[in-house]
Parts: C-alpha cells; structure tokens; sequence
C-alpha cells in the first residue's frame, strides 16, 4: 500500500490540551511551569486547526491563573488557530479565568460554571493563645510587616487593606471577562459578576459560554464523524512515587488553610 493509500485512511484529530487540577504555583499542580510544555505541544506543528482545552478546575491563585490563560492567548495568536474550551464537572473562578482565554466556551448543561469572584481568610487564634499561657512574640521592620497575622488581634485597617486588595482583583477578573466575552454577556453585572457559580444551562442564558457540548462531540463538529481527540496531558507518576508528594501536598493544603490568603474559589 502506498504512502498516499496509507494517508487516506489516517482519521483526522483535533489537539486537546487537559488542564484538570486546583491551579497553584507548586508541583502536582496548574501552574504556567506545569502547563508550558503542554500547550507548546497542543499548538506546535498543528497549522491553523482548532486546539480544545479540556478543564477541569475549581480555580485557585490569581496569578497562575493570568499566566496560563496569557500563555493560551499567545500560543493561539502565533498559530492562528482558534481555541474551544470544555468545561467538565467544574470551571469556576480560576478555572472560568482560563477558559475565557477560548474563543467559545462549551459546557455540560450541569457543569459548575461562573464563580466571578475573590475570596480570601483565613483563621485566629490569639485567644487559644492566651488560655494556653502562651506570649505570642514578634519583631518587625516596617509597620504592617505582620498584618493580618492569625495569632495577633484583627485590626480593622488590616480588614481594609484585604478588601481593597480583593476588590482591585475582583476588577481585574471582571475586566477579563469582559475583554473575552464581549457582547455576548447577556446580563447586568450583579448577575454575572457577584461571585456566585451556576449551572452551565444558566451559564448559556447568561453569555458566559456558548453551546452545551463534550469534548467527543466537538472533536467531530469541528473535523467529521471520523476524528478523534489526540490529548495532551501531562504524565501521572507511578502511585508509589506520588504516595509521598500527596501526603506533603495534603500537609500544604492543611497549612495554607490555616493562613490568609487570597483565591480564585
């Protein structure tokens, strides 16, 4: 059979890059280091055909959250494609930050979707402190080097401080979503942008994605009945090498519970 003969039976497949995870600037994790050689690959070599991403995330840092979906954005402008993303169970906060870096967003009709928002907290505990017998003892250089300290007192200027930082990336999120989603909002922002997440039926009436759909049934509207997805994930170590890093992945978790910070949840 001929080079040719052999082509023609090939079946055409369409790049799906798979982001799953909480996204957070440490291994095992989303983070523009992980997903880096996963979108290199999902947009390299594939001319100007459509890139799916395939997410699955809850959301997690700000920060990471920009990168990657900066890295989408970059990637899709240098190759001319046109990305689609799916979102599975759950694309929220962070997760909804990456894939307003799609063109279209397609949903479950009972996916978690939305979530426009910024929480942050954490825990205090100068009074388990003082019924313990402990003095809690801190030196700083420079007023507010400890603020919002969980074995110290509130202040209700460190209080101020946090709202305007969540406020200021609250603007930022809802600026994005606007810059991507454009006229296809259909709603005022207290619908859209008041933190809450929704159904991805509601999603659809809303603006915020464009069709109900899974990642199989885009594969083929986009390249025929016959293509298939070629995804792109990244490698699962062996279980008896991950058994260590999930123990230490659950300790982190555990402590930055128990710390302030702020999120994409």
């Amino acid at each position: 059979m001929s080079g040719t003969s052999l082509l023609s039976w090939r079946r055409p497949s369409i790049n799906v890059i798979v982001l799953h995870g909480t996204i957070a600037a440490r291994p095992g994790m989303l983070s523009a280091d992980s997903v880096r050689p996963l979108i290199e690959k999902g947009f390299a070599g594939n001319g100007r055909r459509p890139v799916i991403l395939d997410i699955e995330s809850p959301g997690g840092s700000p920060v990471q959250s920009d990168l990657i979906a900066g890295m989408i954005r970059a990637a899709a402008d240098r190759a001319g494609a046109r990305v689609h993303a799916v979102i599975r169970e759950v694309g929220a906060s962070g997760g909804y930050w990456i894939a307003c870096a799609a063109d279209e967003i397609h949903a479950n009709p009972m996916s978690i979707v939305g979530s426009i928002g910024v929480v942050g907290g954490g825990f205090g505990f100068p009074a388990l402190l003082e019924r313990l017998g402990v003095e809690r003892r801190v030196y700083t250089a420079g007023t507010n080097k400890a603020r919002l300290d969980p074995f110290s007192p509130e202040k209700p200027e460190d209080v101020a401080f946090a709202r305007e930082l969540m406020d200021k990336l609250h603007i930022r999120f809802k600026d994005w979503v606007r810059l991507r989603r454009g006229r296809r909002l259909k709603s005022p922002d207290e619908a859209v942008f008041d933190g809450g997440y929704m159904l991805g039926d509601q999603a659809l009436a809303l603006g915020l994605i464009d069709t109900l759909t899974t990642v199989e049934d885009l594969v083929r509207d986009l390249a025929g009945d016959r293509a298939r997805p070629r995804r792109i994930a990244p490698k699962r170590p062996r279980l008896s090498l991950r058994l260590p890093r999930l123990a230490v992945d659950t300790l982190v978790d555990a402590l930055e519970e128990r710390a302030w910070r702020i999120d994409l949840r």
